[in-house]
């Protein structure tokens, strides 16, 4: 209901925001539907504190909002990856100079049907589904059934993070792609979605996505090394294998009603904000 919520609120900005148009008191925030929810809440509070400004917030993914931060057309991208070094050099031909914030901590969930009787895999076992060299349950303990693989659309961030650091070992370049047949979803409440009625599904997103619709796969660096459960603590800890930062991008050190947002976000209560969120406080 909570997400619900946010989403109406979401639509409810993002409509006023067409009207908004110049206004110096509304800014515009754009990128990745991980921290879409994230990024409402905090505009939720944060306008409930102050009346007078406005913060519309969409999703659309850290590709998308990369691409709208540099054609100038948002004043901040959520991103859930880092902009890349041709990102970063095609911004500063347009005069966009990227500034980098990195305002909370996220563990990339693994999750299948609660009736799938597999709770544990390692990353070279991830890898092989994934990339579909392991096509049956059955080749990781569970029943004679064809994976189902679900991925996040090439814009995401969570489609790039996953890529380099699960199929590619840590490597930015690399031969290493999704299966062909891999479904590519357009959120990732659709991959939830997906996962929570189809029992021979696999997909992956972001902590604040957990629900318990979907079973969440433990996760091992390798057979010899310990499974572990993505928790706020074992990601702040380092322990859980596949975590990341969550960025906001700023043109230049933020000024006015951008710096105020951003310091809202990083303050005691847009932290606790982030935790509320099922995500990972940075302080």
């Amino acid at each position: 209901m909570f997400k619900k919520d946010l989403f109406i609120l979401a639509v409810l900005m993002f409509t006023a925001s067409a009207f908004a148009g110049n206004d110096k008191n509304s800014i515009q925030i754009k990128g990745s539907d991980t921290m879409v929810n994230l990024a409402q809440a905090w505009a939720e509070k944060y306008m409930e504190k102050n009346s007078e400004d406005f913060v519309a917030v969409t999703g659309g993914g850290s590709g998308t909002g990369i691409a709208a931060f540099i054609n100038s057309t948002c004043d901040i991208a959520e991103c859930s990856r880092s902009m890349k070094k041709e990102e970063i050099q095609l911004a500063e031909n347009k005069g966009v100079k990227p500034v980098e914030h990195i305002v909370a901590l996220d563990g990339i969930v693994v999750v299948v049907s609660p009736k799938n009787p597999v709770s544990k895999l390692t990353i070279e076992q991830l890898r092989a589904i994934f990339m579909g060299t392991i096509k049956n349950w059955k080749e990781v303990g569970g029943e004679d059934k064809t994976i189902v693989i679900l991925s996040r659309e090439i814009n995401s961030g969570t489609h790039v993070f996953f890529k380099e650091h699960v199929l590619r070992g840590g490597h930015e370049k690399g031969p290493e792609e999704f299966a062909p047949g891999a479904l590519l979803m357009s959120s990732s409440q659709a991959i939830a979605d997906e996962v929570a009625q189809n029992q021979n599904a696999i997909g992956y997103y972001g902590m604040g996505y957990i629900s318990p619709k979907q079973k969440v796969i433990l996760v091992a660096k390798d057979e010899k090394s310990e499974y572990i459960m993505p928790t706020i603590e074992n990601v702040v800890k380092g322990r859980y294998p596949i975590s990341r930062p969550l960025y906001l991008y700023t043109n230049g050190e933020a000024l006015g009603l951008v710096k105020k947002f951003l310091d809202f976000t990083l303050s005691k209560e847009g932290q606790e904000i982030v935790a509320k969120t099922d995500f990972v406080p940075v302080k």
